[in-house]
């Protein structure tokens, strides 16, 4: 269990599979701070969420976050306008086991018609798992900051 809550927030079409991860994270024993959308019948706006988890961020309420939209692709590129969010749009356990050991990713970014529910865990327990490898990705990593 991580010391602070892990954020979460999506767009209307990431809502059924946040839901989901909300309850796999509180099965881990995980604290989540749920920044929203509350529903997928109403159509938002991806960046404003994607706004709300860098702000979470950047406020020290969270450390680490997950984005759920349609892709993974506009609310990852969204929250990637803030320097001090790496979000990574991932599409299996591998690419986001190296998100975090080779590019230290912050966030999680889904694809909610991208990723099938079991595959989307299996990227949030390895995120989650995983710690970043330091040496010579540091300082790729230092160069983004």
């Amino acid at each position: 269990m991580t010391a602070k809550p892990i954020a979460i927030a999506c767009d209307h079409a990431g809502f059924p599979l946040k839901q989901a991860l909300v309850a796999e994270l509180e099965a881990m024993g995980e604290a989540v701070l749920d920044l929203g959308t509350d529903d997928a019948e109403t159509s938002v706006d991806y960046p404003d969420f994607a706004e709300r988890l860098a702000r979470a961020i950047k406020e020290g309420r969270s450390e680490r976050g997950i984005l759920v939209c349609g892709t993974g692709l506009g609310i990852s590129m969204a929250a990637n306008r803030h320097p001090w969010v790496r979000a990574a749009p991932c599409h299996d356990e591998t690419t986001a086991r190296l998100s975090r050991q080779h590019n230290d990713a912050n966030v999680l970014a889904l694809g909610a018609r991208i990723v099938g529910l079991e595959v989307a865990k299996d990227c949030l327990r390895s995120f989650l798992g995983t710690a970043f490898e330091g040496g010579r990705h540091e300082r790729r990593v230092n160069k983004m900051a």
